[in-house]
């Protein structure tokens, strides 16, 4: 069977889109992988051996400018033509897309042609581009068991599979809580200012030094947080970049970050409790922290409430009780078989 895998945009899409790829081609089917030129290299690092590789003329739509905006719709436009008449003559039996704009014009092409097609959403909260080519879809594939935001008037099947992750968090599914009082903080970006602010006041007002952290922050924050956690005798390891995820969080007993797709999966893969506070902004992240407070694992917290009082509290909570972290733990934990549930799924 000839496959059409589309991704494009971030790592985020790409890397689900991959993990399906390679699955697809280890059973046996010829794989053609679309993408826009700015995860070409990636594309061509992780695509499986022998599948052939297509550059779409593709970026994002939102929030540049009215001029980007009408380049960007352009591009989709083109390339949308153009891989219409690709699959005139080379027309593949599934296209499987990932999200993102770079995903729009295999689809459309798809629909003219009449070949089945499959969509993936990989937040809780389906994002435009993809709320734009469901009208062209038969089945949603989603990462969450609850999604807001498709269609009422789609007719496509909503199948939930979950989110493809690294083999490493994998390996470490279900693995106990280490009890040593260790916290993760996954910041790193401008959006994650707040938690730069709020986390280092907060474990300086608990009673408690015990507890040890790892916190990812922006390189230029990474001295002065240094300083704070060292003036303050706080145990800490201060970081701009974390290599080893899967090893961090499978280290710490208590997470507290942002409420991306990626990072919520990773905890349910690994069975962690965690503080999410979404990025005000995205209700992409809010849906996702619902989603992973209703499990039972954790705190989905609204940024302007959580302040460093409201966590010093619920640290304190935490930590004095090391039996409702486990429980926290274990409601966490999701099992994690996305890429033979996508593949089953594009293969019946």
């Amino acid at each position: 069977m000839k496959i059409w895998i589309a991704t494009g945009g971030t790592g985020g899409h790409v890397f689900p889109a991959l993990a399906v790829a390679n699955e697809l081609a280890a059973r046996g089917h010829k794989i053609t992988v679309s993408c826009d030129g700015r995860v070409k290299k990636m594309v061509a690092d992780g695509a499986p051996h022998g599948a052939r590789r297509v550059h779409i003329w593709a970026s994002g739509v939102g929030g540049k400018g009215r001029a980007h905006q009408i380049i960007a719709l352009f591009k989709i436009g083109v390339s949308s033509i153009a891989l219409v008449l690709r699959f005139m003559f080379s027309r593949p039996n599934r296209v499987v897309a990932f999200g993102g704009y770079a995903s729009v014009p295999a689809v459309f092409a798809a629909h003219v042609w009449g070949i089945p097609t499959y969509l993936h959403e990989q937040n809780g909260a389906i994002g435009r581009a993809n709320r734009f080519a469901m009208r062209w879809v038969k089945t949603l594939m989603t990462s969450f068991q609850n999604v807001n935001g498709i269609p009422k008037n789609s007719s496509a099947r909503v199948v939930y599979t979950g989110l493809p992750v690294r083999r490493e968090f994998m390996e470490r599914a279900g693995a106990p809580l280490p009890g040593k009082m260790h916290l993760l903080v996954t910041g790193g970006s401008l959006g994650a200012q707040i938690l730069d602010t709020v986390v280092p006041i907060a474990v300086r007002d608990m009673k408690n030094k015990k507890i040890f952290i790892t916190h990812q922050t922006r390189p230029e924050n990474v001295a002065k947080l240094q300083k704070f956690y060292a003036d303050n005798k706080i145990h800490a390891n201060v970081l701009s970049f974390i290599r080893d995820m899967a090893t961090a969080i499978s280290d710490a007993d208590l997470v507290i970050g942002r409420g991306g797709a990626g990072t919520v999966i990773e905890l349910t893969t690994i069975g962690r409790p965690a503080i999410l506070v979404p990025l005000a902004i995205n209700p992409d992240q809010a849906a996702n922290a619902a989603n992973f407070e209703k499990l039972g694992g954790g705190f989905a917290i609204a940024q302007d409430k959580f302040t460093p009082k409201w966590l010093t509290a619920t640290l304190t909570e935490l930590f004095e009780n090391p039996s409702r972290l486990e429980k926290m733990a274990k409601k966490s934990l999701v099992k994690n078989n996305a890429v033979e549930m996508i593949a089953d799924t594009v293969l019946k």
